[in-house]
C-alpha cells in the first residue's frame, strides 16, 4: 500500500475556519471554507461559540479530504493552526465549555490590566519572563475573567475539573475524543503565563494572574505528534502532528527560516514578525518577543508588532456603513482617485496595538471635506494598513533587528495590487508576494509534513516556496515624506 502523501491543514481563524488539503508539493489541491458568527455582547467584548467553531471544523475537514479525492488513507497528518490568545474553558469529565470563548479582540479586562501596570516593576517582570506586554490581547487576564465570573469556576478549576486552552488545544482534545490537552509552544508563549526563555509554564506569572495550574495543558514543539483522531470522527485515526499560532505558522509557511527574514500578514489583523534566529531580541519599542517555531527542542524566536485591525476596517466599510459590497472592490476604489485627498482612517475600533498599545484609543477619520467621497474612504483605509506596517518595520530596526531586505506577504488583503505597492512605497523595501496566499495554512502543513516524514527538513520546504509578483518602492521621497507626515499626525490626535 502506498505512503500516503497529503496532509490536512485545519486553518482556525478569527472569522471564518478553513481546511486545505496540500500535496508533496505544497500545492493546495482542496479546500473548504466557511464564516461563522461574531458575539459582541458588551461594549469592547468579543466572544465565539466553540461549539459553532467546532462543527465547522470538523465538517469542512470532511469536505476537504472528499474534494481531495484522496480519502483518508492518504492524509500522512493533520496540521492545525489558530486565532491566538482567544481563550477556551471546558469541563474534562464531559469536555462541554463553560463561557463562550473569549476572542483576542476582546477588551473587557483593560481595567485588571491597568491596575497590573500600576503595580511597581510588574510590566517589567512580564516583559522579562513571557516576552509580552501587559495588555488583554493575551489570554492570562481573559482566563481570570472566566474563573471569576462563571459560577464555581475558580473551584472546579483548582480541583482539576476544568481545561484551559487556546483555539488549537480545544480542537485537539475534541480530535482526540478528550484524549489529549496539549499546545505548542507559539500558542503558549501568547499565554502571558508561559516563560519563554525557560520554556515553561511559569509558576509566579500564574500565581501573579491568578491562574491555577491545573488548567494548563501541555507544551510540544511545533512539529510533534500530538495524538490520533478518534477514528469515528474523520473515518480513519490520523496523527496531529503539526501545530502553531496563526502568525508563527505564516512565518514559516513563508519559508522565513533565516535571521531578518519578515513576512507580514494581513488578514481581520496585520501581524509582522522578524526571525531573529535563537536570540530573544528584547524590545525598547513594545514590540512582542515571541516564540517562532521550536523544532527537536531548538527555539528560534522572533520579533512580531501586532496591528489589531487591517482587514477588519474593510469588513467595517462593507458591513457597518456600506460603502462598499465586497472587499476586492477596494482596489479599483483606491486606484480611481489620484490620492486620499488629505483622508486619514485610524483604525483603532478595538484599541491601538504596537507600538503604541493603547487599548483606550478608538477609530478615528481625519481630513474629511464635503468633496470627500467612498473612493477615498476605502483608500485611507488601505493607506492605514501600510502605514501601521511602516510603523511597525522602524520600530524592529530601532530594536536591532535587521532591516528586511524584502518583506514576504499574505493573507486575503494581500491579493490587492495597489496595497501591496503601497507598502512597498511606504517601507521602501521589496515586496514579494508568493503564488500561494495560504500560507498561515502551509506553515501548519509543513509542521506536520516534518514530523511525519513528507519533508525532510528546512531546505525541503524551502525549494516549494514559490515565488509571485514582486513589488518594487517608486514612489517619490517627497510625496512618501508628506504622507507619512499627515499619518503620524493623524495618530497623534487619536492617541491624545
Amino acid at each position: 500500500m502506498p505512503q500516503p502523501v497529503h496532509i490536512l491543514a485545519i486553518d482556525q481563524g478569527t472569522t471564518s475556519t478553513r481546511a486545505i488539503v496540500f500535496d508533496r508539493h505544497a500545492r493546495p489541491v482542496a479546500s473548504a471554507q466557511c464564516e461563522f458568527e461574531q458575539h459582541y455582547p458588551d461594549l469592547g467584548w468579543v466572544e465565539h461559540d466553540p461549539e459553532d467553531i467546532w462543527r465547522d471544523t470538523l465538517r469542512l475537514a470532511k469536505e476537504a479530504i472528499e474534494k481531495s479525492g484522496v480519502g483518508t488513507g492518504g492524509i500522512a497528518g493533520i496540521g492545525i493552526t489558530n486565532q491566538r490568545e482567544t481563550v477556551v474553558v471546558w469541563e474534562r469529565g464531559t469536555g462541554k465549555v463553560i463561557h463562550r470563548a473569549i476572542v483576542w479582540q476582546d477588551r473587557r479586562t483593560a481595567r485588571l490590566c491597568a491596575e497590573l501596570k500600576g503595580e511597581e516593576g510588574f510590566e517589567a517582570e512580564v516583559r522579562s519572563r513571557t516576552g509580552l506586554l501587559v495588555d488583554p490581547y493575551f489570554s492570562g487576564t481573559k482566563l481570570a475573567w472566566i474563573l471569576d465570573n462563571v459560577g464555581g469556576a475558580r473551584e472546579r478549576a483548582e480541583r482539576g475539573e476544568l481545561a484551559f486552552g487556546t483555539i488549537d488545544s480545544f480542537l485537539i482534545w475534541r480530535l482526540t475524543g478528550g484524549k489529549v490537552h496539549a499546545t505548542d509552544v507559539t500558542n503558549a508563549g501568547r499565554t502571558m503565563l508561559y516563560n519563554i526563555r525557560e520554556q515553561r509554564w511559569d509558576e509566579e506569572m500564574c500565581r501573579l494572574l491568578r491562574v491555577p495550574m491545573q488548567v494548563l495543558p501541555e507544551v510540544h514543539d511545533n512539529a510533534h505528534h500530538f495524538g490520533t483522531t478518534d477514528a469515528a470522527l474523520l473515518g480513519a485515526a490520523i496523527p496531529i502532528a503539526g501545530v502553531a499560532g496563526d502568525q508563527q505558522a505564516a512565518l514559516f509557511g513563508q519559508a522565513c527560516f533565516g535571521v531578518g527574514m519578515a513576512k507580514s500578514t494581513y488578514g481581520t489583523g496585520c501581524f509582522m514578525l522578524l526571525n531573529t534566529g535563537t536570540e530573544a531580541l528584547e524590545s525598547n519599542n513594545r514590540l512582542l518577543t515571541t516564540p517562532a517555531y521550536r523544532l527537536n527542542g531548538q527555539m528560534t524566536y522572533a520579533l512580531e508588532g501586532s496591528i489589531f485591525v487591517a482587514g477588519a476596517a474593510v469588513k467595517w466599510l462593507r458591513d457597518g456603513i456600506g460603502v462598499i459590497t465586497h472587499a476586492r472592490e477596494t482596489n479599483d476604489m483606491a486606484t480611481r482617485v489620484p490620492s486620499s485627498h488629505g483622508v486619514y482612517m485610524v483604525p483603532a475600533f478595538v484599541g491601538l496595538g504596537a507600538p503604541h498599545w493603547d487599548p483606550d484609543a478608538r477609530g478615528a477619520i481625519f481630513g474629511l471635506t464635503l468633496d470627500a467621497t467612498q473612493a477615498h474612504l476605502a483608500r485611507a483605509a488601505l493607506e492605514a494598513v501600510a502605514y501601521q506596517t511602516m510603523d511597525l518595520a522602524e520600530a524592529m530596526v530601532s530594536d536591532g533587528g535587521a532591516a528586511p531586505a524584502k518583506l514576504r506577504v499574505d493573507g486575503g488583503m494581500a491579493a490587492n495590487d495597489w496595497l501591496c505597492q503601497f507598502l512597498a512605497d511606504m517601507l521602501e523595501t521589496k515586496v514579494e508576494r508568493p503564488v500561494h496566499l495560504e500560507t498561515t495554512a502551509l506553515g501548519a502543513a509543513f509542521h506536520a509534513g516534518l514530523a511525519t516524514g513528507l519533508w525532510a527538513d528546512l531546505n525541503a520546504l524551502a525549494e516549494t516556496w514559490t515565488q509571485g509578483q514582486i513589488f518594487e518602492p517608486k514612489m517619490a521621497n517627497f510625496e512618501r515624506k508628506t504622507l507619512v507626515a499627515g499619518w503620524q499626525d493623524a495618530v497623534r490626535r487619536t492617541l491624545r
